[in-house]
C-alpha cells in the first residue's frame, strides 16, 4: 500500500499543499508563449514524430525565474520604473476591494533591460482590452534597469487595474480597502 494512501485526510492535504507550494516557488508553468515562431505551440516541425517536444500534441513548457532575493530585488526596480514612467496612472492609495480587472503578466528581459516578450499568466475575460493595454505600455517602457548578475530573465508581477485605467503592481500595491 503506497504511504500517501495510509496518510490521514488532512496529512494527504497538507502534503499537497506543500508539493504545489514548491511547484509555484519553482516558478513553473505550462503555459505556451504565444508570441513564440512557430505559433502558440512554439517552434516546431509540424512533420514532425508526435510525442517530439515543440509538436502541437505536446505542450511547451515555460520556465519562469526562480524569485530569489536578487530576483525580487530587481522585480521591485522594475515595478519603480513602471511607476516612474506611468505616474500619472497609478491608483494612489489603498485599491477597492473589487478591482475592475487582474492580469499577471510575464515579461522577459533581456541582459540590457530590454523587453523581448510579454505574454500573460491570467487575464481577464470580462476586460479583454485590459491585458493589450498593459502589453503596449510595458513595450514602451522598455528599456528597464538593466539587470545584472539576475541577468536575461521573466519579470512576473501582478498588475490591479481600475475602471478609470488607472492601476498598481502587486509588488509596490499600497493595499486593499475594507468594504
Amino acid at each position: 500500500m503506497p504511504l500517501h494512501s495510509r496518510l490521514p485526510p488532512a496529512r494527504r492535504f497538507s502534503r499537497f499543499c506543500a508539493l504545489a507550494a514548491i511547484a509555484a516557488l519553482a516558478g513553473c508553468t505550462l503555459l505556451p508563449k504565444p508570441d513564440a515562431p512557430g505559433g502558440a505551440e512554439g517552434p516546431g516541425d509540424p512533420a514532425a514524430a508526435p510525442g517530439t517536444p515543440g509538436t502541437p500534441d505536446i505542450p511547451t513548457v515555460r520556465l519562469i525565474t526562480a524569485q530569489t532575493p536578487a530576483v525580487r530585488a530587481w522585480r521591485k526596480q522594475g515595478a519603480q520604473h513602471l511607476y516612474k514612467i506611468y505616474a500619472k496612472k497609478i491608483y494612489k492609495g489603498k485599491i477597492p476591494p473589487l478591482v475592475y480587472a487582474v492580469v499577471v503578466v510575464e515579461t522577459d528581459i533581456d541582459a540590457q533591460g530590454n523587453v523581448t516578450q510579454v505574454t500573460y499568466s491570467r487575464t481577464p475575460s470580462h476586460a479583454p482590452e485590459v491585458p493589450p493595454q498593459i502589453a503596449q505600455m510595458i513595450r514602451a517602457a522598455s528599456p528597464f534597469p538593466a539587470p545584472g548578475k539576475v541577468g536575461p530573465h521573466t519579470y512576473v508581477d501582478t498588475w490591479l487595474w481600475d475602471k478609470s485605467g488607472r492601476f498598481q503592481l502587486d509588488t509596490l500595491t499600497e493595499g486593499q480597502r475594507s468594504r
